[in-house]
C-alpha cells in the first residue's frame, strides 16, 4: 500500500481546522475547474469557427487539384485521359481552364477570373448549392454564372438579354498594338446565374462552359490549366495522388484541400495556437493558488508531519504526500472542469444559447483531441505546481516540534 498516496487522499477530502486554509483550498480548486472549462470552451469555439469558415471553401474545392508546373497550361493527351478514366480511386474529374479577363456591360467594367469547366464539374464539387439565383449554364453555349460581387458591380441580373457581357482577354504576341480589335480576343455572353460562396470568390470568379474559354483563349481542344478530382469515399488520398502523379508526370503538381487553402489554414491554426497559449498562461497563474494552498497546508500540518517523521517516514515520503495531494487536486479539478465545459458546449450545440446574428448561432465543435489537450495541460501544470510546492518540505520543517 502506498502510504503517501493514502494520506494525500485523506488530506484532500478532510477539512482543516483553519477556515482561512479551507477558503484558499476552495479558491485553488475552483480556479483549476474554471480554468480547464474555459480553455476547452474557447478551443471548441475556435474549432467551430474554423469548420464554419472552411465549409464555404469546401463547397468549391475538390479533393485533389492538378496544377501545371510550367507556364499557364498543359496538354492532356488521349492516352492520359484513358488512364485517368480507368482509375478506380477517382469518382469523377473535371477539366479546367482559368484566366484573367476584363468584363464590360454598357459603361461598367471589372476584372475577373473566368473559370471554364466541363460537364463533369458538377460531379466534382457541389457548385449547385452555391447558386443564389438563376441556374447553371449549359455546355456549348455563351452563358456565364457570375459571382454575387461581380454581378452587383456590373448591375446585372440573370437572363438580361438587353445587357450582354463583353469578355476581353489579351491576345498573345509581341507585335505593336494598333487597335483594340488586334489587342484582345472577345466574346459576348449572357448571365444565367449568380453564385454566393464568400466575398473573395464572389468578387473574383466567373464560371463558363469550357468550349467558350477554349475559343476565347485560342487553346487547343486538349489544352487545359488544371484538373480537379473527387475521390471515392474511403480512398487513401496519398495512394490516389501517387497514381495520378504516375499518369500525369512532372508537368503537374497535386494539391489537396488543405494545400489549396494554405494561407487560410495557417491563419486559423495560428489563431488557435495563440488562444491556447494565452489561456495556458491564465492557467499557470491559477496554479499559483494551488502552490499557495499546499504550502499553507504544510504549515497547518506541521505537528502531524513531525509525528510521521518520528514513526519512520522519511522526508521524501512526506514530500510525496503533498505532491500527490496537489496532483490529485489538479486532475480532479481538470476532470470536473471538462465535464462542465462539455455540458456548456453541448447546450450551445443543442439550443443555440449564444447567437452571432438573429439566425446564426455561435458555432462550436467538440473534438476529442481538445479534450486530451486540456487534460494533459492541466495534468502537467498540476504536477509541476505540486513538485514546486512539495520541494518546500525540509528536514528542519518536519523536526520543528
Amino acid at each position: 500500500m502506498n502510504v503517501s498516496l493514502y494520506i494525500a487522499k485523506r488530506y484532500l477530502r478532510s477539512k482543516s481546522s483553519n477556515n482561512a486554509i479551507n477558503f484558499i483550498t476552495y479558491i485553488a480548486i475552483i480556479g483549476v475547474i474554471l480554468g480547464s472549462a474555459s480553455l476547452f470552451v474557447v478551443l471548441s469555439g475556435f474549432a467551430g469557427l474554423k469548420d464554419f469558415t472552411l465549409q464555404f471553401t469546401s463547397q468549391v474545392d475538390p479533393d485533389l487539384k492538378a496544377e501545371t508546373t510550367l507556364g499557364k497550361s498543359f496538354i492532356l493527351t488521349e492516352e492520359e485521359t484513358l488512364k485517368l478514366d480507368a482509375l478506380t480511386d477517382i469518382a469523377s474529374y473535371s477539366k479546367i481552364i482559368e484566366e484573367r479577363v476584363f468584363l464590360t456591360v454598357d459603361d461598367k467594367n471589372t476584372f475577373a477570373v473566368i473559370k471554364g469547366v466541363d460537364e463533369h464539374y458538377q460531379d466534382v464539387v457541389a457548385i449547385d448549392s452555391t447558386l443564389d439565383h438563376g441556374s447553371w449554364f449549359e455546355q456549348k453555349s455563351n452563358q456565364l454564372v457570375l459571382g454575387w460581387g461581380i454581378s452587383n458591380s456590373l448591375s446585372l441580373g440573370v437572363l438580361d438579354f438587353s445587357k450582354p457581357i463583353s469578355v476581353y482577354v489579351p491576345k498573345p504576341g509581341k507585335s505593336q498594338i494598333t487597335s483594340t480589335k488586334n489587342a484582345f480576343n472577345t466574346v459576348k455572353a449572357i448571365s444565367v446565374g449568380v453564385f454566393n460562396i464568400n466575398e473573395q470568390l464572389n468578387d473574383a470568379y466567373v464560371y463558363a462552359p469550357i468550349d467558350l474559354v477554349i475559343n476565347l483563349l485560342n487553346y487547343k481542344p486538349n489544352q487545359i490549366t488544371d484538373l480537379e478530382f473527387r475521390l471515392k469515399s474511403g480512398v487513401d488520398e496519398t495512394q490516389a495522388k501517387a497514381k495520378i502523379k504516375a499518369i500525369l508526370g512532372d508537368k503537374v503538381i497535386l494539391k489537396n484541400r488543405a494545400q489549396l487553402n494554405d494561407a487560410l489554414y495557417k491563419m486559423l491554426n495560428t489563431e488557435n495556437l495563440a488562444v491556447y497559449l494565452i489561456f495556458t498562461l491564465v492557467l499557470i497563474i491559477a496554479f499559483f493558488n494551488v502552490i499557495g494552498s499546499l504550502i499553507m497546508m504544510m504549515l497547518d500540518k506541521k505537528r502531524s508531519l513531525n509525528t510521521l517523521f518520528n514513526i519512520g517516514a522519511t522526508v521524501k515520503d512526506i514530500k510525496k504526500i503533498f505532491f500527490y495531494q496537489g496532483s490529485l487536486m489538479s486532475i480532479v479539478g481538470g476532470i470536473i472542469g471538462l465535464i462542465l465545459a462539455l455540458i456548456i458546449t453541448g447546450l450551445q450545440k443543442a439550443f443555440s444559447l449564444v447567437m452571432i446574428t438573429p439566425t446564426l448561432a455561435y458555432p462550436v465543435t467538440i473534438k476529442f483531441e481538445n479534450i486530451i489537450l486540456v487534460f494533459l495541460t492541466i495534468s502537467v501544470l498540476g504536477v509541476v505546481a505540486s513538485k514546486i510546492a512539495s520541494a518546500r518540505i525540509t528536514k528542519s520543517l518536519v523536526k520543528g516540534f
